[in-house]
Parts: C-alpha cells; sequence; structure tokens
C-alpha cells in the first residue's frame, strides 16, 4: 500500500473516531465494494479494523471474487473482509443477521431486494449511494442545488431518473420502519477513480502521466465541483451512522470550478509539458451547465466540510500507483 494512502487511511480513521465506537462487532453488508466508492469504504474499514481491534466483519458482494482477489489482495484478505459471490438481482442472502448495510452498487435494479434483505436480516441502519443526477439540469440562477431542489423527471438523464426511483423505494422503506439514509453523490477526486471512464479529473490525470497534452473535449466551460476521496469517506461513514433515516445529503464540495480551470490546476500540479488542448471554443451568450450542490445540510447538522483542497486531492491522486 502506497504510503500516501496509509495517511489517507489514518486521516480517515481520525475524523471518524466515534463511528468506529459504534460499529465495534457488528457485521456490515455492502454491495459495490469494487468500485470507486466501494474501495473507499472497504480500505478504511480494514484499516480501522486492524487498528482499533474492532473486531468487526464486512461482506462485500461480488460477481468475480477471484478477480478483487486479484486487482485488490489486500482488500480481498483484509481483517474482518468475508466476500461473498453472487449477483445482485439473484443472489440468496445468507441465513445470519446483519447489523449495517452500505448499497453502492451502480445498479439500480436491484434496490428493492437489498431493502428486502434489510428488513428481513435485521439491519439497524443502511446508507444508499445515489447520485446528484437525479436533479435533472441545473437551473443557471442556482449556484448550488440544494436537496430540496425537484427538477421535473423530463429533464432527467435516464440514470438520474433511474436513482430517483430507487430513492422514492429507499423513502417508502423508512415509511415502513427502516432506517435508510441517502446520499447524493457528485464529482470527487482521488486514488482508485477510473482515469478511463467518462470523468474528466480522471481523464485529465490519465492525460498527465502520459505527459500530455490534457485534452478538454469540449469547450472547458461546465462548472463542476470536487470531494477528495478520503473526505468521501468520511462523509459516507458518518452518514451511515448519524445521518436522519429518510433525509438525504449532498456528498461533494460547494466550490464551483470550469472544467478547463480543472485541467490547468492538473497540468500545473502535475508539472506536464505538453500543455492543454481545447476540442472547442464556448458559444456566446450561453451560460454554462452547473454541477455543484450546496452542502449546507451535512455541513449544518453533522459538521462535514471538504477538508482536503482540490490541488492536494489532484497531486495525491497523480502520485498514486
Amino acid at each position: 500500500m502506497a504510503h500516501e494512502l496509509e495517511q489517507d487511511l489514518e486521516y480517515v480513521l481520525e475524523r471518524t473516531a466515534s463511528v468506529w465506537e459504534v460499529l465495534a462487532g457488528t457485521d456490515l453488508f455492502i454491495t459495490g465494494g469494487t468500485g470507486f466508492v466501494g474501495s473507499w469504504l472497504l480500505e478504511s474499514f480494514v484499516w480501522a479494523n486492524r487498528r482499533l481491534h474492532l473486531n468487526a466483519r464486512i461482506f462485500p458482494l461480488t460477481r468475480d471474487p477471484e478477480k478483487f482477489r486479484t486487482e485488490k489482495p489486500h482488500l480481498a484478505h483484509g481483517e474482518g473482509v468475508e466476500i461473498l459471490q453472487g449477483d445482485l438481482q439473484t443472489f440468496q442472502f445468507p441465513r445470519r443477521q446483519f447489523h449495517y448495510a452500505i448499497h453502492a452498487a451502480a445498479e439500480v435494479g436491484a434496490t428493492q431486494r437489498i431493502l428486502e434483505m434489510v428488513k428481513a436480516h435485521g439491519v439497524r441502519r443502511m446508507l444508499y449511494t445515489s447520485s446528484g443526477a437525479v436533479y435533472g439540469e441545473q437551473p443557471a440562477d442556482i449556484e448550488n442545488v440544494g436537496e430540496e431542489f425537484a427538477s421535473p423527471i423530463e429533464g432527467c438523464t435516464p440514470y438520474g431518473r433511474a436513482k430517483r426511483e430507487t430513492e422514492a423505494l429507499c423513502l417508502a422503506a423508512v415509511d415502513a420502519g427502516l432506517g435508510v439514509v441517502i446520499g447524493r453523490l457528485f464529482a470527487f477526486v482521488g486514488p482508485y477513480l477510473p482515469l478511463e471512464k467518462n470523468f474528466a479529473a480522471g481523464n485529465f490525470v490519465r492525460d498527465a502521466r502520459m505527459g500530455g497534452p490534457i485534452r478538454v473535449e469540449g469547450d472547458g466551460t461546465p462548472l463542476r465541483s470536487y470531494l477528495y476521496a478520503a473526505d468521501m469517506a468520511i462523509w459516507l461513514w458518518t452518514l451511515l451512522i448519524k445521518g436522519v433515516p429518510g433525509r438525504t445529503y449532498n456528498v461533494g464540495s460547494d466550490q464551483a470550478i470550469g472544467i478547463l480551470d480543472l485541467a490547468r490546476i492538473v497540468e500545473r500540479v502535475c508539472g506536464v509539458k505538453g500543455g492543454i488542448s481545447v476540442a472547442s471554443k464556448p458559444a456566446a451568450g450561453v451560460n454554462p451547465k452547473r454541477y455543484v450542490p450546496s452542502i449546507a445540510r451535512a455541513r449544518e447538522e453533522l459538521g462535514l466540510e471538504p477538508w482536503i483542497g482540490l490541488e492536494e486531492g489532484i497531486g495525491r491522486m497523480f502520485n498514486f500507483p
């Protein structure tokens, strides 16, 4: 494990001490444990379990355990990790109790089955990782979109509509007495972020590692914000234990930055000599598209902040093996 990642995990541990006190001796079920979000949750769980002697266990569900063991052996064999093999749609849940659950899988169709498991296995609380895509297109006059905003469902992408539907299932489960908390995730930087998928930050770091140029596919004007991955882990663990059931919380940074400015930061922080390539010029008189959350609810209710700055986060991401 890279030294920088160990520092990040110790940092997560320090800011979530009260969370681990609650999780000591418990069993957790998690979907999506091999993705970006799940990897950070597993990393921080294994680290806390070993450092604090929690005697806790986490059960990640994966279709391909051997691939998981090959790609992340330190997690697959980490303290308290017991891998379950199966597909969310058809998996037969073991006859045992789970105290907590985290549904962080990208698939949305199996949420009803997860909720049935939560009810049947006596789960105390569940965290569902939704997406800022539920808001649809953010109006130009709203700088930071809050949890109370609701655009017409026609304005959402198919992914955003599906996330809305699964959120509705979760809220119905809360009405039935289940302790489900919803986190709406925005954009992130940090280790484990895929470099080849359609994430600007990951693509720019990939280009930087190749010496440049950093390629901006559009005109560089869309506004985004980026939360560092270690802060994301802190937020999600906090939501699981301290979030209000039935309440949604935006998970991200509220500091907007243009995509071209993000490319310039990557260029500077990573020491790229190949420059920046921008595919197109901005259209005159068109407001840039925004995807920037308000985090007032998480800040005021749970004391959460984007503690690690964007430049620092990009530097750590660039240097991660």
